[in-house]
């Protein structure tokens, strides 16, 4: 244990004498919390719209007032002339064209049903796709506004129309901000690019630097070294975590549901985990560029293969396997289950063995395939 103790003890003086690493255990936290909830937001808003209205009555100006208010519309030009809006989204100054018909107010006091037609620009096809939807929800809405209206201005009830007032009611997300959707996932992609690739960086570049051999000739075993490695780097993701979370409570108000020793328990397994996942890519690797390459290589895979972007129901069958064997898409399922849902340890168990069988193959292939005769 003596050992162990000045090894760590030298992995923490070498740690805190670079001049970058220091730094980056405060800033980076801090810039991810600060800056990558706002710009990582797949909540499409400010969609362009051209209006190509033909009746221009009470109840259009009505309908284009209602979609002007809402904070995902823009309109971009009112006109009665549809080949005007196509050269709009010929030109991407419009997204969506809605075309009110010449007989919608008569539509909708005689027949209580209306018209409208939709054209999205479907280059971008997210933006097309969310867009659509967004305005038909405004559509449906302004609908029933008009079935209220109507059902009390004295016509016959046997030409009343009856319809359902629907109330939603949002769980763990009440406001639908995105926001809250990506913060646990950016904790677990900030501790898997700090604790997966820094070890394994740290070790190759000792190698090139030959001070690594200098250390494979003395008494150390290859599990002192390992560990001596491996420590700081846990504790550093424990204390870039903590920032993250101090900085998530007080910036957005969001404080884990189920609490923090749930978070602390499930992150010290994965940090393990990763950790030797990156300590394997050393092993393998001769240099610092042969290590930047595979690290990044397979960080790139597991991080989009994770659900940080994409939920894994909606991947194909096959991105789904891979999903599965990803140690990242149980830590992810794990951090928004304890921070959003309030999940106990029962509610987790599932995912958290998952992960300690991930954290217990990597580590001991990283000990098997480590070699001081190699290295």
């Amino acid at each position: 244990m003596g050992t162990l103790k000045y090894l760590i003890e030298k992995e923490f003086k070498q740690t805190l004498r670079n001049s970058i690493i220091p730094k980056l255990i405060i800033g980076y936290p801090i810039m991810v919390m600060l800056i990558f909830p706002w710009a990582i937001n797949f909540e499409v808003k400010n969609i362009k719209v051209s209006v190509v209205d033909h009746n221009n009555s009470t109840y259009s100006q009505r309908l284009i007032q209602k979609v002007d208010a809402s904070k995902y519309f823009i309109i971009n030009n009112i006109t009665s002339n549809y080949n005007e809006a196509m050269i709009d989204i010929e030109k991407s100054k419009a997204d969506i064209i809605l075309e009110i018909q010449p007989s919608f107010d008569k539509d909708i006091v005689k027949n209580k049903t209306a018209q409208v037609m939709l054209s999205a620009n479907s280059v971008n096809g997210t933006r097309g796709l969310l867009g659509n939807a967004y305005l038909s929800q405004i559509l449906n809405d302004y609908s029933a506004e008009l079935r209220s209206e109507l059902a009390h201005t004295g016509v016959p009830s046997r030409q009343k129309m009856s319809f359902i007032s629907a109330i939603p009611q949002y769980k763990f997300n009440k406001n639908l901000d995105y926001k809250v959707f990506m913060i646990p996932a950016l904790m677990v992609m900030m501790v898997t690019l700090i604790c997966g690739i820094l070890p394994a960086l740290n070790i190759v570049s000792e190698k090139e630097n030959g001070t690594i051999q200098q250390i494979n000739v003395t008494p150390v075993n290859k599990y002192q070294f390992i560990l001596a490695k491996l420590i700081p780097y846990w504790i550093i993701g424990f204390i870039i975590l903590s920032i993250a979370f101090v900085v998530v409570g007080l910036l957005y108000g969001i404080w884990p549901a189920g609490g923090f020793l749930p978070l602390y328990v499930s992150s010290l397994i994965f940090i393990i985990g990763i950790s030797g996942f990156g300590l394997i890519i050393s092993n393998y690797s001769e240099t610092l560029q042969q290590a930047m390459f595979l690290a990044f290589f397979f960080i790139l895979i597991i991080i989009l293969l994770s659900g940080l972007f994409t939920p894994i129901a909606s991947m194909p069958k096959w991105a789904q396997i891979v999903a599965r064997s990803n140690p990242l898409s149980y830590f992810m399922e794990i951090m928004r289950m304890i921070y959003l849902k309030g999940s106990s340890y029962t509610g987790i168990a599932a995912p958290l063995l998952s992960l300690l069988g991930f954290a217990v193959g990597f580590n001991t292939w990283a000990v098997l395939s480590y070699s001081k005769s190699k290295n």
